[in-house]
């Protein structure tokens, strides 16, 4: 029997539906009773009972989703909090500041304008920032053979690719800047915007951040006197410009850098460039933006030393903050013992807290400080001299929401004033993101399923398959269980071989290094101690077809060749062939008859004569299906296709 048979049925009666059903009741049982109008004291009583009652059926109809939410809880499940949004925000020094750089102070508030009668959108700086007087005045893109100013585009904040095309070794992208004075010794955060979808790798959501590897060798260099010098990077968080993120610098000395002529812009400027030493991209990056002087910001506000109160020695004491939802991980707790203030940590639960363990767990929605109970957590020591404020949260942030998310070029006001800056420049170049109000309950009930099921750990062929798709520039992965690369044809226990597939616009896509060491090392982290993990490249067989055709009249030949073809090629192709257009399935067996079908639906296609399938250089029998071993892929660079039209025979 299935489950649903066995969900029990909810009264759903209401007041006015119950009073109806006494009247109904009345002449049956009680036929003496004639007069059945509001006046009467019987009538009144049946009100007062079918009042009563439609309260107990309503708190009976509660008891379902109360199990609910106590199951929740059980297994640990919450409303997710309100998230803040971010926002990158510029901060331009003023061309007439004295000094070369202004210091932005991490978290300095700036504001938006919110809607209509509601309070501006506060926005804090995550972190400080050395802002250079120094102005990007000019983008360049050299694709290794020729200069190409893209400074309008960057300046727009349209697409454009770095490094041109190709993107190969001894491409560079030129930064000029244009300074009075000398170029100082800092270091220099580049902003960098990549274009979703295409550049910016995906983020890892299962287990915590893993290890990136760029797809190329990139060095980064400052013009002196008459030649490039290389420059310290301190941090790259943009895997050699695949990602948004920052490339942080280190400049030379005052005086070291110097002004010239570079990538065909006529004006002397203070030049650097990023260069390809080695290497090569899967897919060239594409971005919207580089930018000095930009911060990322976040919707918050920062409270400090804020007294939730005083220990009273008893377990399970809770304490609540003043403001919420809580920024993740920003909370700072101190307890006063005796004369030390000592810290607290935030723990998710108390399950791994021993007695003297100083932890407390945080409700970030509620703003609810739990301690523990003594066998699960320190008791906050009692202070006699301080017995109501003995409890300080040292500092915490607070914000969230949707109304975070406001758009490009709204957060230009400035709230913690800081001198060399012009104040009246200060914007977001592109809209705030991430900002999401409280999750619904409805919306954690049928989050919980999936929370429980979760793949956050690889243990079955579909969790590999799933997490390697999850990391880097992973299209499509195939898990091979017992398959071990060195020994083929041989079945070896606690082995799985993946094979992925990047996203590219090549007929044949295939991982860098740095995307093979990514993947494997973010499976690593989940895999079983037992199970021996390789990542690989995909192997293809090139497929090539010989096509005789007759043409309908009235039909282009050029065409209908060409749409064969381009239908063949993409019918072949590993990412958007197949059947379904989702890739070349892994060790996808060729069948004849579908072949000579793709071909015949082509429009314009009168009947086909012949179709030939050539696989590695072999040709293979006609009207036979060809068997692709497993894990292989396919993939097509040209057919030849051979037109007529019915009354050339």
């Amino acid at each position: 029997m299935p489950l649903a048979e066995h969900v029990p049925t909810i009264d759903d009666r209401r007041f006015n539906e119950l009073v109806s059903e006494l009247r109904t009741r009345v002449p049956r049982y009680a036929p003496e009773w004639t007069d059945l109008n509001d006046n009467d004291p019987g009538i009144a009583l049946a009100q007062l009972f079918a009042w009563l009652t439609d309260m107990l059926l309503f708190r009976v109809d509660q008891i379902p989703r109360r199990n609910q939410i106590a199951f929740l809880r059980l297994l640990g499940i919450e409303l997710r909090p309100a998230t803040p949004a971010t926002a990158s925000i510029v901060f331009p020094v003023l061309s007439t500041h004295t000094e070369p750089v202004v210091d932005v102070p991490s978290r300095t508030q700036v504001s938006a304008s919110g809607a209509p009668g509601d309070p501006p959108v506060i926005f804090e700086t995550v972190r400080s920032l050395v802002a250079v007087r120094a102005a990007l005045a000019e983008v360049v893109s050299f694709d290794g053979y020729s200069n190409r100013p893209v400074t309008d585009q960057n300046a727009a904040v349209q697409p454009f690719e770095p490094f041109g095309a190709t993107a190969g070794a001894g491409a560079a992208l030129l930064l000029g800047f244009r300074d009075p004075g000398l170029f100082p010794r800092v270091s220099l955060p580049l902003t960098v915007s990549a274009v979703e979808g295409r550049a910016d790798a995906p983020r890892v959501t299962c287990g915590g951040p893993s290890a990136f590897f760029p797809p190329v060798e990139l060095t980064w260099e400052g013009w002196s006197q008459s030649r490039w010098i290389p420059l310290q990077v301190l941090k790259d968080e943009t895997v050699a410009l695949t990602r948004s993120g920052t490339v942080t610098l280190r400049t030379p000395d005052p005086g070291v850098l110097s002004r010239s002529l570079q990538g065909g812009v006529t004006e002397s400027l203070y030049w650097l460039r990023g260069r390809i030493v080695a290497g090569a991209y899967e897919r060239p990056p594409e971005l919207t933006a580089v930018r000095v002087n930009t911060v990322v910001a976040e919707q918050a506000v920062t409270v400090s030393d804020e007294v939730l109160g005083g220990s009273n020695g008893r377990p399970d004491q809770q304490f609540t903050l003043a403001n919420t939802p809580v920024v993740a991980g920003s909370l700072e707790i101190v307890v006063q013992e005796d004369r030390d203030w000592v810290p607290f940590t935030e723990v998710a639960d108390f399950l791994d807290s021993r007695p003297d363990s100083r932890h407390f767990v945080l409700n970030r929605t509620t703003g609810e400080v739990r301690f523990g109970n003594g066998v699960r957590g320190m008791i906050p020591f009692t202070s006699p001299g301080n017995r109501t404020g003995n409890i300080v949260a040292r500092v915490y942030r607070f914000g969230g929401g949707a109304e975070g998310n406001v758009e490009a070029g709204t957060v230009t006001s400035i709230l913690t004033p800081v001198a060399g800056l012009d104040e009246n420049a200060i914007t977001n170049l592109q809209g705030a993101a991430g900002g999401q109000d409280e999750e619904a309950l409805d919306d954690v009930i049928e989050r919980a399923p999936r929370t429980i099921t979760s793949k956050c750990r690889a243990v079955t062929v579909g969790d590999f398959e799933h997490l390697a798709q999850e990391t880097g520039n992973v299209q499509r992965a195939k898990a091979l269980p017992g398959f071990h690369p060195d020994f083929p044809g041989i079945a070896i226990p606690g082995v799985v071989t993946v094979v992925i597939v990047p996203d590219s616009k090549e007929r044949e896509p295939m991982p860098s290094e740095g995307t093979l060491r990514t993947v494997c090392a973010y499976l690593d982290q989940r895999r079983l101690l037992t199970t021996e993990v390789y990542v690989v490249k995909p192997t293809y067989r090139r497929v090539e077809a010989v096509v005789d055709l007759v043409v309908a009249d009235g039909a282009d030949l050029g065409e209908v060749r060409q749409a064969v073809e381009e239908s063949l090629l993409t019918y072949f192709h590993p990412l958007r062939g197949g059947e379904d257009g989702q890739g070349w399935p892994f060790g996808g067996d060729i069948f004849f008859s579908r072949v000579f079908h793709r071909v015949q639906v082509v429009p314009g296609v009168e009947r086909v004569e012949q179709v030939v399938l050539i696989v590695d250089g072999d040709v293979a029998p006609v009207c036979t299906d060809i068997a692709v071993p497993d894990g292989v892929l396919l993939t097509s660079v040209a057919h030849e296709i051979r037109v007529r039209y019915g009354d050339e025979e």
